[in-house]
């Protein structure tokens, strides 16, 4: 079967190959991929940045956001063939730590965690792919190829699940949550935050075209510009753009009590210039958090299939601006400005 591989750590290596049918040890169900989302951390590990391949191979299968169709599996797996599933990225570290062991892989504590088409484990994009019926998940059949939305859409499910979870340390009552970057991840945490019946404003650096009719569609509020300008003290900020000074006016930018969650992975050797000591002083006075949030486990896959389930199937189809065939790949990793989502397409 064909499937998109590099050699990890070398730029340039990213080829259609045809690799071997998965094997039965990979996991009981058996699942026909239909379309992979591609990221930047797909394309970061095409440049040759990072990544590593299973143990004794030289190649990786790339791919971690899927959606796929179940072809056979276990009467007692609780799937049947044709169910539309998601295959869970991160898999447990095999001592378990305790975090692993309570099925909260998203924080292993010893860093021997796997991650399909990133570390250790093949990923998606490849035509069939197994795993156990507990390394994937159901979405409704309503949403069929936008199910490849679920996997970043993870991300924010965990992002509000935490921010949640803090602003409940005190009596809370948020009304308003700013979104820095209109990017999936950005958009999706706006979508999330809509869905919970909050005041939603979006910072991005497009001043037309997709992006701003995006969040305009979903009832929230566009802005260029910097932060501090755009709304008085909002009560949660998700800094979704991972750009050091909009980390740091994140930081300053949110209300007394307020929570800021950061999901974008910055850029190490990036100083920036800040009044360190008015930051933290109206941290103190403020009583404000904040966190970083990074990966999902089940429950957030589980949290964020009935987010795309109540969502507008018109405006989810939006963010996917192109589908790209298999055989041509590698287009699906040259980012065009009004791109949101590229999707490979595998399967008709």
């Amino acid at each position: 079967m064909k499937a998109v591989t590099v050699t990890p750590r070398t730029a340039g290596s990213s080829e259609l190959a045809e690799v071997p049918e998965p094997d039965e040890s990979e996991g009981s169900v058996l699942v026909e991929t239909l379309a992979v989302g591609v990221c930047g951390t797909d394309m970061e590990i095409v440049r040759g940045d990072y990544g590593w391949a299973p143990p004794g191979h030289d190649r990786l299968v790339l791919g971690h956001e899927s959606i796929g169709r179940v072809l056979d599996a276990p009467s007692a797996s609780g799937l049947a063939a044709g169910d539309l599933v998601v295959g869970i990225v991160r898999r447990p570290d095999p001592v378990p730590c305790y975090s692993c062991a309570a099925g909260e892989w998203d924080a292993c504590r010893n860093g021997q965690y796997t991650e399909h088409g990133i570390k250790q484990l093949d990923g998606f994009m490849r035509e069939r792919w197994r795993a156990a019926p507990d390394a994937m998940v159901s979405v409704d059949p309503g949403l069929g190829r936008l199910g490849v939305l679920l996997e970043p859409t993870t991300v924010v499910a965990k992002a509000w699940e935490e921010i949640e979870r803090i602003g409940g340390r005190q009596t809370w009552q948020p009304k308003t949550a700013l979104v820095v970057g209109a990017g999936p991840i950005g958009l999706l945490a706006a979508l999330l935050g809509v869905e919970r019946g909050l005041e939603v404003h979006v910072v991005d650096q497009m001043e037309s075209g997709l992006k701003p009719d995006l969040v305009h569609a979903l009832g929230a509020t566009y802005h260029t510009g910097r932060l501090s300008g755009v709304l008085a003290g909002p009560d949660v900020v998700i800094e979704c753009t991972g750009v050091p000074r909009l980390v740091f006016d994140a930081a300053s930018a949110v209300g007394v009590g307020g929570v800021v969650c950061l999901t974008g992975v910055s850029p190490t050797g990036v100083r920036v210039d800040t009044d360190g000591g008015s930051l933290a002083r109206s941290m103190v006075l403020g009583n404000t958090c904040v966190v970083g949030s990074v990966n999902a486990n089940a429950r957030h896959y589980r949290a964020g299939a009935d987010a795309l389930a109540r969502a507008d199937r018109d405006w989810l189809s939006r963010l996917v601006t192109r589908s790209v065939p298999l055989d041509r790949f590698s287009d699906a990793f040259e980012h065009g400005p009004e791109d949101v989502k590229v999707v490979l397409e595998l399967a008709r």
